[in-house]
């Protein structure tokens, strides 16, 4: 089977490398060593090999490259329902979880997911499930264990003198 060659008229060495530094990121990075590499000789699986990928990604970013010209170093926008946390309203909720749930009109001692359900749903109108609320406690900084209580341990000492002192009766006969 033959070798994918890169064959494009724009990918060539010198566009690539003014890409490099006008592009931050390293996936981009990524891309233009790999195809550096393919326009000096290396096969595909070696390139895939070498930044521990899949071949497969190596041939879609040729086959990319061969159909889209040098756009083909950057990421197409994602598909996808906005969120519907505004950084406003992240910042309310952070504020809103620093306090007990009490203090906020809810009848629980403290957060969790299904009190943080409730909460957003009063408060901002969003409804989310369970699990979600779980990851964006999680996302702000809060745990969802509850706290440890430790005691600090008693020494033997001093443990006979406080015993005789409080004690009514002696123990017994002194010695």
């Amino acid at each position: 089977m033959k070798a994918l060659m890169v064959n494009h008229p724009e990918i060539c060495r010198e566009n690539l490398l003014r890409r490099a530094e006008e592009i931050p990121g390293a996936w981009i990075g990524l891309r233009i060593a790999g195809l550096l590499l393919l326009l000096s000789g290396w096969k595909s699986s070696r390139v895939a090999d070498l930044f521990g990928l899949t071949r497969w990604a190596v041939v879609k970013w040729i086959q990319k490259a061969n159909d889209v010209g040098i756009d083909a170093l950057y990421d197409r926008p994602r598909s996808g329902r906005p969120s519907q946390f505004t950084d406003e309203i992240l910042q309310q909720l952070d504020e809103v979880l620093s306090k007990s749930p009490k203090d906020v009109g809810m009848h629980r001692l403290r957060w969790d997911g299904v009190v943080l359900v409730e909460h957003l749903k009063k408060a901002h109108h969003i409804q989310i499930h369970v699990r979600h609320a779980q990851r964006l406690l999680h996302r702000l900084g809060y745990s969802l264990r509850r706290p440890i209580y430790r005691f600090v341990q008693a020494t033997n000492a001093g443990v006979q003198q406080f015993r005789e002192d409080v004690k009514k009766t002696p123990r017994g006969p002194k010695k």
